[in-house]
């Protein structure tokens, strides 16, 4: 039985395969994610599965994060939790909760490239290189050993394979004695050891880096058959979205789990296999049918986005990769398959091949172009991309649009560290570790919250040279020497204080707290609030991406200052490292024509498509050979034929054009800054249009400082003018593909204040009682975990595992005092315990000992025998009305009667039975909805836990209680949807009590105090 009515022939019988080994070829713009996410909600309903019996993995958070949202929707009633993730995210949850079983710590860090790089500088000595250590530059190397270390665990490579190979390569030198091969193995034997001391050095650290995550995963299921076998029950079903993406390391494990039952769904298109720098293996879409000869093959060819006259001279194009294709491999005798992609739509789209002079006239004509379409009237800023093919070829286009007042969005996957309100925030910390980093100083000063009249600061600078005194010193103590504004002294004389206050500060304070103080008592978020709303959410999403880095750093290191911050933060330059940005492009907020490389614009789709930059070595690249290569004796994947670079610069100039709906430009000069004219992009004439004479557009009248600055200024502010009423409402772009309490909590409070923590996502400084109120549900989580641990092992000891296994309903054990002492319990809170956010040392000190206090009579209060929880920080997805709320459930016990208790920890005030009031009772009446909808259990009581005096208060909610909550959330989301979050002055609900307690009274103009 279908349920779905948009779906085509193909794309329905994909969904609704059965079982087996399925293979859907999904061509761009096919429908692919629709595709795997119906067949999600298929298998979920019509094979009555439970959603944790499917699993579905694909290779980006946001792909994760859209296939889950789709998904969602499609379920009525809500779900415990949906396995729908990356690979390594998967991989790292298995690992969190099994790794132990072979000796990984269960609290293991993650490693990324740069974190590498910088544990390997810190232990260079323990390497002991020599072919990959030059004198001039002993680093040199570095991010090529850890490239090839990534790559050795894309092939399951471990370094006692590396080591065995080059003992064998080195007795086979022996007795061949010649000198060549001698210093081959040499270097062999060097790589191999280092991957070996890179290795240890990641256990002993406590850290797994990216590869680790799938290789320890597949030597859990390997060498612990019992867990293995847990997941094979789990997950019924397998999919794989971006199956070309895959590498071999990713492809063993989904094989693993998918036995016996082989019910795994691959989807993929392998013209579409871009990632080969990162470790993919085409041929692994290549050979799925060697692994499962028995597949079925769905090919999806109805394209939904593009028009014809596109799709077809694509198709042409990318034939010239043949024989490595999917299309050919799998041709036989008796079928003849094609992946050529037929339109749904109706119409021609344009194409042309604009050609000019000079890069800068190649820029001008770009802009020119855009505004010609976008003054038609049918388009919005949005419809635009121009695609590059590295990022610094992104800098002159960006430039021109900025000049031309065009609005833009450069997606960049890295450069937080060179945005403005970044910059700015490091130059400060740089002032407290030394008053005399003068270009520090200089940043400070040209800053918005100083903005030192430029007069002003040419004459401090100036005195500051003749004198060879530091800025600070000379604005400090000297400048009764020169005549200055009473503006400039005035913003002189505030810099300096908060520069000589927050030095105090940070003897005491961590990073994280000087950084948001000095946000706040600057002025600095409260000057990016009055932005325009653009900036104000780029500079705000900066901020949090900066913000978190902070939190990581502390979060890994013991000494959180920021004379250690700011040496890490000079090693992460060293490295090369920029600061990763991600985009903003999820949140399909700003209407602005997106500048990004091919590579990003991957999985998109717009209107209007500039390919640009089409010359030779630019698109296609030259090749560049791996730093260090891995022997071809230990790559497991299957090798392509033919030149594989330019292959999969093919396969990439095939995602650029089948990114474009209506319009397809590409473009060139001749002149690029180099002593000789730029031959055309051999693709140009691959794909028909490099010959053509006739297509080049007339070369601009006047050079791009004329025409396109000049004019195209002119011209954008009447297409302004003109279509402002074209402009998207932002708030439904906004909202959360789920909510949670907290949020509704906030906008119910006022809805700036959900603006400011939940759109923009504004930093704000902690307070104590929350870190003391964090380490308590800790504590007690890791309390409860560990009793139910050891009750289970007990009772599996005296019974036998089977026995257990099918009598494990019992919840109850023997004496407290045999699963886990008091003393136990005082060291798992000090272990817990979070230092940060404190008004002083005395009040640190009495949280703590108030801590130890509670936990002794919390103790000693447990009933005997002990409850053994049901479920501890359980996860829900509720359906309420059409929308998801999610949320956390501190602890479930299962109760006597088969009933169970749902218990929320609290640590402040106590409040009386009777003084509960509907507001107190919301949040446990959502989890009661949640445990009967999602868990199917009954409920018999929702309990608040005091612990300040260990007092339990408990009630139930009634059916006019529940369909009260229910009401009630539906209504404030509807509310949510409906607003406009750009007018604060509309949504702001102010008062005094509310303002009394907000998080952000400091930055919001609207407070009433």
């Amino acid at each position: 039985m279908s349920y779905y009515q948009n779906l085509n022939l193909e794309q329905k019988k994909a969904v609704e395969f059965k079982e087996g080994p399925l293979l859907i070829v999904a061509g761009a713009g096919t429908g692919k994610t629709t595709v795997i996410t119906e067949r999600i909600g298929w298998l979920i309903k019509t094979r009555k599965l439970n959603p944790e019996q499917v699993l579905a993995l694909t290779f980006t958070d946001k792909a994760a994060g859209e296939m889950e949202e789709r998904v969602d929707k499609l379920l009525p009633y809500g779900y415990v939790d949906l396995w729908i993730s990356t690979f390594h995210s998967f991989a790292q949850r298995i690992l969190e909760q099994h790794g132990l079983d072979i000796g990984l710590p269960g609290d293991f860090k993650l490693l990324d490239q740069t974190q590498g790089w910088l544990m390997v500088r810190q232990n260079l000595e323990k390497f002991k290189l020599d072919y990959y250590r030059p004198l001039g530059n002993p680093t040199k190397f570095i991010h090529a050993l850890i490239k090839h270390f990534s790559r050795c665990k894309d092939e399951l490579v471990f370094p006692r394979d590396y080591l065995d190979y080059a003992e064998k390569l080195r007795l086979d030198a022996d007795a061949r004695q010649e000198e060549s091969v001698a210093l081959e193995v040499k270097r062999l034997e060097e790589v191999a050891n280092a991957y070996h001391v890179y290795q240890q050095l990641l256990l002993d650290n406590n850290a797994l880096d990216f590869g680790d995550l799938i290789n320890y995963c597949l030597k859990l299921f390997k060498d612990r058959p019992q867990i293995l076998k847990k997941y094979r029950d789990q997950f019924h079903y397998v999919l794989v979205d971006e199956f070309q993406d895959t590498n071999h390391a990713q492809f063993q494990l989904i094989k693993l789990l998918a036995e016996p039952r082989n019910n795994i769904t691959v989807v993929g298109d392998d013209d579409q296999s871009i990632y080969a720098f990162r470790g993919s293996s085409i041929s692994n879409i290549l050979e799925f049918k060697k692994d499962f000869p028995k597949a079925e093959e769905v090919f999806l060819n109805t394209n939904y986005r593009s028009n014809q006259n596109i799709l077809d001279p694509a198709y042409k194009f990318i034939q010239l990769n043949n024989p490595n294709r999917l299309e050919v491999k799998l041709k036989t005798k008796d079928t003849a398959l094609s992946k050529k992609l037929k339109s749904a739509l109706k119409g021609k789209g344009i194409i042309e091949h604009l050609h000019q002079e000079s890069l800068d006239d190649e820029v001008a004509m770009v802009i020119n172009k855009i505004q010609e379409l976008y003054s038609q009237g049918d388009s919005s800023w949005n419809d635009f991309a121009i695609l590059v093919r590295a990022n610094d070829q992104a800098n002159v286009f960006t430039a021109g649009l900025e000049t031309a007042g065009l609005p833009f969005q450069f997606v960049a996957s890295k450069g937080l560290y060179l945005k403005s309100v970044v910059m700015d925030t490091i130059a400060f910390l740089k002032m407290l570790d030394n008053y005399h980093e003068s270009p520090a100083y200089f940043r400070l000063l040209m800053s918005p919250i100083v903005n030192l009249l430029p007069k002003d600061l040419i004459n401090l600078t100036h005195l500051a040279n003749k004198k060879s005194w530091s800025l600070y010193e000379t604005s400090r103590q000297f400048m009764g020497q020169i005549a200055i504004s009473e503006k400039s002294q005035n913003s002189l004389d505030k810099i300096i204080s908060l520069i000589e206050k927050h030095a105090s500060l940070a003897k005491e304070k961590s990073v994280v707290q000087v950084t948001l103080s000095f946000l706040e008592q600057s002025g600095y978020i409260k000057w990016i609030d009055k932005q325009a709303e653009q900036a104000k959410r780029e500079t705000f999403n900066y901020l949090g991406q900066f913000y978190k880095k902070i939190k990581d750093f502390e979060s890994s290191h013991d000494d959180k200052s920021i004379k250690t911050y700011l040496h890490n933060l000079d090693l992460e330059l060293e490295s090369g490292e920029q600061g990763k940005l991600q985009s903003l492009l999820a949140e399909e907020g700003p209407d602005t024509i997106k500048v990004m490389t091919v590579h990003q614009a991957k999985g998109l789709e717009f209107k209007y498509v500039f390919i640009v930059n089409l010359v030779d070595r630019r698109f296609p690249t030259t090749q560049r050979s791996e730093s260090i290569e891995l022997p071809d004796e230990l790559v497991k994947e299957i090798i392509p034929e033919g030149d594989i670079h330019l292959q999969e610069e093919r396969r990439l100039f095939y995602v650029a054009i089948t990114r474009a709906k209506e319009g397809l430009f590409f473009t060139s000069a001749e002149d690029y800054g180099g002593q000789r004219k730029k031959k055309l992009s051999r693709f140009l004439s691959e794909i028909g249009l490099g010959d053509d004479k006739q297509q080049p557009a007339t070369r601009l009248d006047a050079k791009r400082a004329g025409l396109s600055v000049t004019e195209g200024v002119g011209k954008f502010e009447k297409i302004k003018e003109n279509q402002e009423q074209k402009a998207r409402p932002p708030a439904r772009d906004q909202l959360p593909a789920k909510f949670s309490f907290t949020q509704l909590k906030a906008f119910e409070t006022c809805p700036l204040q959900y603006k400011y923590a939940h759109i923009l996502k504004i930093p704000v400084k902690g307070k104590g009682q929350f870190s003391f109120g964090k380490t308590m549900h800790n504590t007690l989580h890791k309390f409860f975990d560990l009793i139910r641990e050891r009750s289970q092992s007990k009772q599996a000891e005296l019974f036998g595992q089977d026995k257990f296994d099918k009598s494990n309903k019992s919840n109850k054990f023997n004496k407290l005092d045999k699963l886990i002492s008091l003393e136990e319990l005082l060291k798992l809170y000090e272990a817990a315990w979070i230092d940060d956010w404190y008004e002083s040392k005395s009040q640190k000190e009495e949280y703590y000992k108030k801590g130890r206090e509670i936990l002794k009579n919390f103790y000693n209060q447990l009933p005997e025998p002990i409850i053994i929880p049901q479920f501890l920080e359980k996860p829900f997805n509720v359906k309420i009305g059409e929308r998801t709320i999610k949320g956390i459930i501190d602890r479930v016990d299962k109760l006597p009667d088969g009933s169970i208790e749902i218990i929320d920890y609290k640590t402040g005030k106590p409040k009386e039975e009777d003084k509960l009031s509907f507001d107190d009772k919301e949040q446990l009446l959502i989890y009661q909805i949640a445990a009967t909808e999602v868990l199917k259990e009954k409920v018999s009581k929702l309990t608040f836990y005091y612990l300040d005096n260990n007092a339990p208060i408990s009630f139930l909610g009634e059916e006019n209680d529940l369909e009260k909550i229910k009401n009630k959330v539906t209504e404030e989301i509807s509310q949510i949807e409906t607003t406009d979050f750009k007018e604060d002055a509309k949504i702001v609900t102010p008062s005094l009590h509310k303002c009394k307690f907000c998080d952000f009274k400091d930055i919001c103009g609207y407070k009433v105090i």
